[in-house]
């Protein structure tokens, strides 16, 4: 009867300390907001050329700014052409091609925005996508003091994505703070 006493207050009280942790994630974005209340570099989510065309013309209007693209490795240099088109010098472009999906985005950037010292960023994605997309940002980036200013792309698709889905990279998220594991190994289609 001890043991299951000692377990229950045991959960509880790492149920506690979590919630108390991930409290301190709004009050982080807050502070960062009112450090940098203009976004200080844009950051957009790869595997759809209509991101990199919509944010190589927002660019236009932020040319200060340098352009961040999380995309698999593949795809890199067929988004530098796209930015080159709409003439974004390289010099302007951060491209990174370590992500395997839309946690990893997140997380394979997060120690580089802290470096850069960044706490204000665009974030460019899908319109259907931008749910998922901000929920992973608030966790990932908030832990590290970044706050985001969405911007989301207009798309075709008519939905977005699943609660499910949104829940599942929320988990990984936080997966990824307590242990800097996204989970993404887990994936069966990555080989």
């Amino acid at each position: 009867m001890k043991r299951k006493h000692f377990k229950r207050y045991l959960l509880r009280f790492l149920g506690g300390v979590l919630a108390v942790w991930i409290s301190i994630i709004p009050a982080k974005i807050a502070i960062a907001t009112y450090q940098a209340p203009v976004p200080q570099a844009i950051f957009v989510l790869g595997t759809d050329s209509q991101r990199m065309e919509f944010a190589a013309q927002f660019w236009h209007s932020h040319t200060n700014l340098y352009i961040w693209i999380s995309d698999i490795k593949a795809n890199l240099e067929y988004n530098r052409l796209i930015f080159q088109k709409f003439g974004v010098p390289d010099q302007r472009l951060r491209l990174d091609g370590r992500a395997t999906d839309t946690v990893t985005n997140f997380t394979t950037l997060a120690a580089d925005f802290v470096q850069q010292n960044l706490q204000h960023i665009y974030l460019i994605t899908s319109d259907y996508h931008m749910r998922r997309a901000r929920a992973i940002a608030t966790i990932v980036l908030g832990s590290q003091g970044i706050a985001v200013t969405p911007i989301a792309v207009p798309s075709r698709v008519d939905k977005s994505e699943t609660l499910l889905r949104v829940l599942r990279d929320c988990g990984r998220s936080i997966l990824w703070i307590l242990s800097g594991r996204s989970g993404a190994s887990l994936n069966p289609r990555l080989s």
